[in-house]
This record gives C-alpha cells, structure tokens and sequence, in this order.
C-alpha cells in the first residue's frame, strides 16, 4: 500500500476509497481465505476451524465453485457460523501491475463477471442479497473497478498488509517465494510491533497453493488460532468486522 491509504472517522482505513482494515480499537480480526485454482487445503482448513470454533470468511471463483471436487466444502463454507463470497467468475485481472493501474476490462465485462460468479454462489444456498464485501482476483484494483463494484453493490475490501500471510500462495521454485516458517513469524513479529497489533486485521490465506508448494502454510494454521486465542483476538468475518 502507499500514502493512498488514510484511516476515516469511522476508524476504517482505505486505500483508493476500499476498506484494507477495521477499527483498531477492538481486539477482533478476521481470517479470509480465497479459492481460485487450488483449494487442496480445504478439509483440513475447515476442520481445524470447526476443532477450534472459529469463524472465518471464504471468497472464492466460479472456476472453484464449479469443481466438483469442492461441493462438499463449500457447503461447509456456507454453514452459518462462516461467511462465503465472491473473488470474480475466471478470476480476471481488472487493472495492469504497473502503479497508474490503468483499468483492462470494461465496465459490462467487469459486471458479466461478477454477476456469474454471484450465480455461481447461489447454486450453494448463498443469496445474492446478503452477499455484503468481496476481494478482488490478485487483491489488485483501481478506484474505477471500486467504484464499478460499489455501484452494483457488492463493495470491495482488501487484505491488511504488514505481514507475509497473503505470500502463501508462492512456489518453490519461484522468486518471491517465503516458506511457512517465515509467514508465521511476520504474523507474530507485526502482532508484536504494531501499537495496536493485529486488531481489525484481514489476515489473507488461501485454500491451496498446488504442487508447486509442498510446504503448505495451512498446516500452521492450528499454532496461528492457538496463538491468537493466547493473545485474546475475537475471530470475526469481514461483514462483522465492517459493519
């Protein structure tokens, strides 16, 4: 993020107008969890949650929602204790890398993509009218794909930076790969040296990363609830978290 992001009086910080962060004031977090082409991490996710009675949000692709591979967890993504939303249909890249980030699609493909893999959701039980926040594909927009999402309202929000969480994903054999060890202890290490540790974080993993990556983050996932519990966190889902 960069000087784009300001905290508003409501004590929700933004970038480019998206909440990135809930009130600092609470001692409360959520966990989000994307899907898109791997999610081999999903059973044990979802059990180690329901062992440790935790609440998580989930956002996932119609590409992921249409793997049968899947149903059986995403039903469970759905329970009530959890929250399930959409991260686009074919998981699109809506604006170029570069740092003026001009937008690639238009407005109607933008809107054809979102409204599939809303309809994708609703083959899950989920309705459209609760559907409250979703995150973008590759956690990247401009204000135009903000302003797009909020005017068909379903409004965007974005993980918390500051630590490596989101780096999950990332291959072996890759250049900016960070092993699991290393995401765990950015984790502890920004609890620890931001003043209001890691209240009204978005902490973002995903539901697998694919055979590019034998050291799954998700197996730290037990120690990461231990630890938040110790250090009094209230696991919330993002609709909570912003409200």
């Amino acid at each position: 993020m960069n000087g784009d992001s300001a905290i508003g009086p409501d004590g929700i910080t933004r970038h480019l107008g998206v909440p990135v962060r809930g009130r600092r004031n609470r001692r409360e977090l959520a966990l989000v969890f994307t899907g898109g082409d791997f999610g081999e991490g999903c059973r044990e996710i979802l059990d180690t949650l329901d062992r440790f009675s935790a609440r998580a949000s989930f956002f996932l692709t119609g590409d992921f929602l249409r793997n049968p591979e899947y149903d059986a967890s995403v039903r469970r993504m759905g329970g009530s204790r959890h929250c399930l939303g959409p991260h686009s249909d074919r998981h699109l890249l809506y604006c170029a890398w570069e740092e003026s980030r001009p937008t690639l699609v238009d407005r109607r493909t933008f809107l054809d993509d979102l409204d599939a893999n809303v309809a994708e959701l609703e083959r899950f039980g989920v309705r459209r009218r609760t559907i409250r926040w979703w995150i973008p594909p590759y956690e990247w927009y401009n204000p135009t794909v903000a302003a797009w999402a909020g005017e068909a309202g379903f409004p965007l929000f974005n993980f918390t930076p500051g630590t490596l969480s989101q780096a999950d994903y990332t291959e072996e054999n890759a250049a900016n790969y960070r092993d699991s060890e290393t995401i765990r202890q950015s984790i502890h290490d920004r609890a620890s040296a931001d003043t209001a540790g890691l209240n009204g974080f978005f902490l973002l993993m995903h539901l697998g990363a694919g055979p590019g990556r034998p050291d799954k983050f998700w197996r730290q996932l037990p120690g990461l609830l231990a630890f938040l519990r110790r250090e009094g966190y209230a696991l919330r889902t993002v609709p909570e978290l912003l409200a």
